[in-house]
């Protein structure tokens, strides 16, 4: 503990009348934990999952409320005293109430959650939190521990060469998905992130209770009206007990000041939010359990011009799922969500929404036992049903993948780039307690320059 803070505490004491019983015991500021990563290499994952989470999101473009959450995190960042990484605060435009940082400092900051905040220390709390989250090295600190081995071998490839450190996490299966070990920390990571992020706060000029307060409101909100908004924060952000009084009880051993800290007003940074309208929607439920397939066709999709040129390796890498592989060009990205794998290029992301790429899942049907002709018909309807104008081009017809019997449907629905159709071609696989299957995207216009490509990722496809 440092001699000014022991002085202020003295003070407070002799100031105060004895209490009438003894207050709870100085918990020491957390420290990280083990890791097999460098820092060097959390900022390396940062920078590369940043470009997908910004193909992903809407990113606002209003550069005064990207400035006012930029002085708050920067405030947080020098007057807290946290360890130097390359932050940044970005705002997105997406109404459920939550913030998330990437490994070695990228944070991105919901709309949501400026127009919930009853004041600017919650928001400054959420950032904190996150920011601890960043500075204590939860993330690569899961993974690590989470497979540890693979892992170590991981490293050393990419070290020597061999692939980006996301894509080689691809091939494990870790990605940033809502189950991300890199993103969904466990209470004891979330209570440590609370204390160090309290402690930041205290000295950047903030109540520290105001974040507790604000993560309980959203703990009380999330079994009431609005629970889907808060669902994404509530999920990757579990209790860790009483926040409020976990907080209070280090009150006495916090830095001590009037914390009237003020970046801006946030009352009129909130009319801003409101001026930018609705918010896009984010892919359905529905299409997210169809293996995030057909989400660009609803009419809520985004309108992205179509890029002139999506470029296609001509080396390929293996990616090595649960209970399968397969190979894909080597300057595109997987990433593993909600237990389905994307393999697309950066460019042919939009909004969440797949303009170019594969999408690869398995459904288990409530038998126990695939129809393939029954289930396919299913899943199929799903589709349909979520993305309005979907339509059969080509009836099934049956092949063999890997040995196993399947269906190859093509489809045609409207693309996430403005002005085109798209065709969906979706390949479902008896894999017998459970129905594999493969959809791949390309605009109407381009399908034929990619379906050798999306014929020869299939044909890679084995399963153990």
């Amino acid at each position: 503990m440092r001699k000014r803070l022991i002085a202020v505490i003295l003070l407070a004491l002799v100031a105060a009348p004895a209490p009438a019983f003894a207050p709870a015991r100085q918990r020491k500021l957390p420290k990280p934990g083990w890791n097999m990563f460098s820092k060097s290499q959390d900022i390396e994952l940062g920078k590369e999952y940043a470009k997908q989470v910004e193909q992903q999101y809407a990113v606002v473009k209003d550069t005064e409320l990207t400035a006012y959450i930029n002085r708050i995190g920067q405030r947080l960042v020098q007057k807290g005293r946290l360890d130097p990484y390359p932050f940044f605060f970005k705002v997105v435009h997406d109404d459920s109430i939550n913030a998330f940082a990437l490994p070695g400092g990228p944070m991105y900051v919901h709309t949501g959650l400026i127009k919930a905040a009853d004041n600017e220390a919650q928001i400054a709390g959420v950032l904190a939190h996150e920011l601890s989250h960043v500075v204590l090295r939860h993330g690569t600190n899961q993974a690590s521990k989470a497979q540890f081995a693979q892992i170590g071998a991981m490293i050393g490839g990419a070290l020597l060469g061999n692939g980006s450190l996301t894509g080689q996490l691809a091939q494990l299966g870790i990605g940033l998905g809502a189950n991300s070990v890199l993103l969904k920390f466990s209470r004891g990571a979330e209570s440590d992130a609370d204390l160090r992020g309290a402690y930041t706060m205290a000295r950047a000029g903030y109540n520290p209770v105001e974040m507790a307060r604000f993560f309980e409101k959203l703990e009380a909100e999330a079994g009431g009206k609005t629970p889907k908004l808060v669902a994404i924060f509530t999920a990757s952000h579990p209790n860790p007990g009483n926040r409020v009084k976990a907080i209070e009880d280090q009150l006495p051993y916090m830095p001590r000041g009037d914390y009237n800290a003020s970046e801006g007003d946030l009352k009129k940074m909130q009319t801003a939010v409101a001026r930018l309208g609705a918010a896009p929607k984010p892919k359905s439920a529905a299409s997210q359990a169809s293996g995030q397939a057909g989400g660009q066709g609803t009419a809520s999709s985004p309108n992205a011009p179509k890029p002139a040129n999506v470029p296609v390796s001509s080396r390929l890498k293996d990616y090595q799922g649960s209970g399968f592989s397969l190979s894909y060009p080597d300057n595109w990205q997987a990433s593993s969500a909600q237990n389905s794998l994307t393999i697309a290029p950066a460019e042919g992301l939009v909004q969440g929404n797949v303009g170019y790429g594969i999408i690869v899942s398995a459904a288990s049907p409530s038998s126990g036992k695939v129809n393939l002709d029954s289930d396919t018909r299913q899943l199929l309807q799903g589709m349909a049903q979520q993305n309005p104008g979907m339509q059969v081009v080509e009836e099934s017809q049956r092949i063999t993948v890997a040995g196993s019997p399947a269906l190859v449907t093509k489809l045609k629905s409207q693309s996430p780039f403005a002005g085109n159709t798209e065709i969906d071609v979706v390949i479902t696989v008896d894999r017998g307690s459970s129905l594999f299957y493969a959809v791949c995207v390309a605009p109407e216009a381009d399908y034929s320059k990619f379906e050798p490509l999306y014929q020869q990722i299939v044909r890679s496809i084995r399963f153990q």
